[in-house]
């Protein structure tokens, strides 16, 4: 295939999607609405109106046609078992959205899409790159690993979404990253995946951050999508990185690949380490996270989001740069950064609070 009909594929599916994703959201508001199928703000929400949250349906409408008709550009034997477990966790998300689901059942609806992806997709981590002394997995711990992957990066990016443009932004940055690395080494197949995400976000952002009267949130119809593909996405960079000799080998591309994903990874660890030292379920919702707590200070959403991304961004930044000291060395510097970036604004709060405190 040329080059030209490379970019043009590309090219097309972040477009494609974008658009359709840009015309659906009315007509989701408007459907959401006429059927009251609103967000209700309560003691955990960082809104005080009433919000459609069933925009996930068009970034999976978008994305899906986008995917569906541009990928017939390139060999993607793979396309139909992603685009089934997508279908799985989207309609795991409109119920929940809809109707409310117990913590039990959304984990094995995951589950299920994790296996769909990982046994008849066969997209799963194979390699361990050396971390503990380890290479290769052997089939069984492969599939369990992967899971746990996938499920932790799911649930990491449904947690973020918790004030306007957060998800989506976080979304959009490691996909770009992910999409860019593909675009560089020719896996152009996984470029146009990550377009067709890309441009259902960029729609979905338009409307969540600056919707004034036709504000819409992605629900976990969204964030359970974005999870599960950038999963997807982390999956096989990896894969492609675990032999030395290709041309653009990431040396520690697992430290790279959670470097790119710091945000969701690290504040999912935060919150869960607080609920169970506090002898809570690890699923019980809170306002404990990092958006909160910046929008705690002062901060608009827009204005949190926007550091928070910027945070991710600097992470990106950090990991590519350092990247050929290994992935020990690596892990340690990531997981250092991580732990300040999630302890800063809950230190940020405490002495607002104790200033607060002196001069009443």
């Amino acid at each position: 295939m040329y080059p030209f009909t490379h970019h043009f594929y590309i090219i097309a599916s972040f477009l494609f999607s974008l658009i359709v994703c840009y015309k659906i959201i009315p007509s989701v508001i408007h459907l959401a609405k006429e059927k009251k199928l609103y967000d209700e703000p309560n003691h955990r929400s960082s809104h005080t109106t009433i919000v459609p949250s069933l925009g996930g349906i068009a970034i999976f409408i978008g994305f899906a046609l986008s995917i569906l008709i541009f990928s017939n550009g390139f060999l993607i034997h793979e396309l139909k078992y992603i685009v089934a477990a997508t279908l799985i966790v989207f309609g795991l998300g409109v119920k929940d959205d809809i109707m409310v689901i117990s913590p039990k059942k959304k984990l094995l609806g995951q589950i299920f899409a994790a296996l769909v992806i990982i046994i008849l997709g066969d997209i799963r981590f194979t390699n361990f790159h050396g971390i503990l002394g380890i290479h290769e997995l052997n089939y069984f711990v492969s599939i369990l690993f992967t899971i746990f992957v996938i499920i932790v990066v799911t649930n990491g990016f449904n947690l973020i979404d918790g004030i306007d443009g957060l998800a989506s932004g976080i979304s959009g940055i490691c996909t770009l990253t992910f999409g860019i690395w593909f675009y560089i080494t020719g896996h152009y197949e996984y470029v146009v995946l990550a377009g067709s995400l890309l441009g259902a976000l960029i729609a979905f952002f338009r409307f969540n951050v600056f919707g004034k009267h036709n504000k819409i949130f992605m629900g976990d119809t969204g964030s359970l999508i974005l999870g599960l593909l950038i999963s997807i996405l982390m999956i096989h960079f990896n894969e492609l990185n675990i032999y030395p000799e290709f041309k653009y080998a990431v040396k520690s591309a697992p430290a790279v690949s959670i470097g790119i994903l710091a945000v969701p990874l690290f504040d999912t660890l935060r919150v869960m380490f607080i609920r169970i030292k506090n002898k809570r379920s690890p699923f019980e919702p809170d306002k404990n996270h990092v958006h909160h707590r910046m929008v705690s200070l002062g901060f608009k959403h827009v204005h949190a989001s926007i550091r928070i991304m910027g945070v991710n961004i600097l992470f990106i930044a950090i990991v590519f740069a350092l990247s050929d000291i290994g992935n020990p060395s690596l892990l340690v510097i990531v997981a250092l950064m991580g732990a300040f970036f999630s302890w800063l604004p809950s230190y940020l709060l405490h002495r607002k609070k104790a200033k607060e405190l002196q001069t009443a």
